[in-house]
């Protein structure tokens, strides 16, 4: 018997029917359950994790972590644990960079813990749950005051390759706080399948701001198993659960890309013989996608909460691709990226009509931001829509060609983009200054067009520039 399974109870299997990439199909199995752990050993003595991934009979499929390298069908060796994939969870991982499956990355030793948790977490009664109510501030203008971030919501960035969504989620991560209130701050962070330069900038942009202190990270990189990624989130929102609901903190769980996370799950339904649905995926993506995302919230007992914020790419930019198509029916809202107002420089390229915050109304206002905040955001909405439409009417007749009133509105979109939404890359705004932005711009355009905010809003804030009016 080999040494490494001197420790460990339960039956040993010799032996496997057939290696198919990262799955082993294994015979002659009793009492095996699904989504069990498995130890696999290599003839030469390597020892690696496996899952159970499916139990007809008494045949059994696991998904091996590790990768099939060096597994041989007679000299394979198994053991089924009986339980699920487990994680440690302690304060002490805040700080600490670990894989996907929760071993240390860091070249530290692996955290204390005295408690180990499934990393598919727990059920939650809805009625225990709280409405998200509480503004979070993330620093960036065009979050903040258009598309607000709220405490125990889920609202996904959605962006395309070669966009700066890795740099915008660093951003956020350093930045995010919580307003006018005294009380326990971290961040889960989660990549898969991203680039060694990619998993070291966000580990160096988190340490040279200081902020790793109060950050876990759990990273998959590119050449690691492609099962590895399908844990990897799980991993992180394991440990946030721990930190929300055993901790009492308030934990902002950012995930990065969902895309290759789908792209793992299509390759293992593939290699199952499943029948694929839409462009391949399984048909079962939209509830693996909402086992995910439905662990944000806040619990009426113990005072904590999971936000989360995941990102993903759109294969060609195509926001009714299934991965952004599912993710948006799930989620409270999206941050849409656009790669025209990226390639004028822009940065955070955010698109200002496609980006919806569907909670923004109750996390922002008197005593949350400030009173003309949802008036000063809706009046934006609406005049930087008016600006679309103009700009395409300019296209075909020219600008010189325009109204004095459309005039104004396109120095008002110059404006709002270059001032509102462009902003540094290490630029942190608070929330009265993102105001005083907004109403710098919407100064452009005369009081009779501003119709959404109140006259004493526009008494306090607005300030008569002389512009010649509409009829000039």
């Amino acid at each position: 018997m080999p040494e490494i399974f001197a420790n460990h109870a339960g039956l040993q299997y010799t032996g496997v029917k057939n290696i198919d990439g990262p799955l082993v199909f294994m015979e002659n199995v009793h009492g095996v359950a699904y989504d069990e752990l498995v130890e696999v050993a290599a003839p030469n003595g390597d020892l690696r994790l496996g899952q159970v991934l499916d139990v007809t009979g008494n045949t059994a499929l696991v998904q091996i972590f590790g990768g099939t390298d060096n597994l041989s069908k007679a000299q394979t060796r198994a053991r089924f644990l009986g339980h699920s994939l487990q994680i440690p969870v302690s304060e002490e991982m805040l700080g600490r960079v670990f894989d996907g499956l929760g071993r240390p990355k860091d070249g530290l030793p692996a955290p204390l813990a005295r408690e180990y948790r499934d990393v598919n977490g727990i059920p939650v009664n809805p009625y225990s749950r709280e409405y998200p109510r509480d503004f979070i501030q993330t620093g960036i203008s065009s979050i903040d005051l258009m598309n607000t971030l709220v405490r125990g919501q889920k609202l996904p960035i959605f962006s395309g390759n070669g966009l700066p969504h890795n740099r915008i989620a660093a951003q956020i991560a350093r930045q995010a706080k919580l307003l006018n209130e005294d009380v326990q701050f971290a961040i889960v962070f989660a990549a898969m399948g991203v680039k060694f330069d990619v998993a070291r900038f966000f580990v160096d942009s988190f340490e040279q701001s200081g902020v790793l202190r109060n950050v876990a990270m759990f990273l998959s990189l590119a050449d690691d198993p492609s099962v590895e990624r399908m844990i990897t989130p799980r991993s992180a929102l394991t440990l946030a659960e721990y930190l929300a609901y055993d901790r009492g903190m308030h934990v902002l769980v950012i995930i990065t890309d969902m895309t290759n996370y789908c792209e793992a799950l299509r390759e293992i339904a593939t290699a199952r013989g499943e029948i694929p649905s839409r462009k391949g995926y399984p048909g079962y993506l939209y509830s693996d996608l909402a086992s995910m995302y439905e662990r944000a919230g806040r619990l009426s007992a113990g005072g904590g909460s999971i936000t989360q914020m995941p990102i993903l790419t759109m294969p060609s930019d195509d926001i009714s691709h299934p991965v952004p198509d599912l993710t948006g029916y799930i989620t409270e809202g999206q941050i849409v990226l656009d790669r025209e107002m990226y390639q004028r420089g822009i940065y955070p390229p955010v698109a200002g009509l496609p980006s919806l915050s569907r909670l923004m109304k109750d996390g922002i206002g008197k005593d949350r931001t400030r009173d003309d905040h949802p008036h000063v955001a809706s009046q934006l909405f609406a005049a930087y829509s008016k600006v679309k439409d103009i700009r395409s009417l300019a296209a075909v007749i020219g600008t010189e060609e325009l109204s004095p009133i459309d005039q104004l509105y396109m120095k008002f979109g110059e404006k709002f983009e270059s001032t509102v939404i462009a902003q540094g890359e290490y630029e942190n705004r608070s929330i009265e200054e993102s105001l005083a932005l907004g109403w710098e711009a919407l100064k452009i355009l005369p009081r009779t067009e501003l119709l959404r905010v109140s006259q004493e809003e526009l008494d306090q804030y607005y300030e008569d520039k002389s512009q010649p009016s509409p009829e000039a």
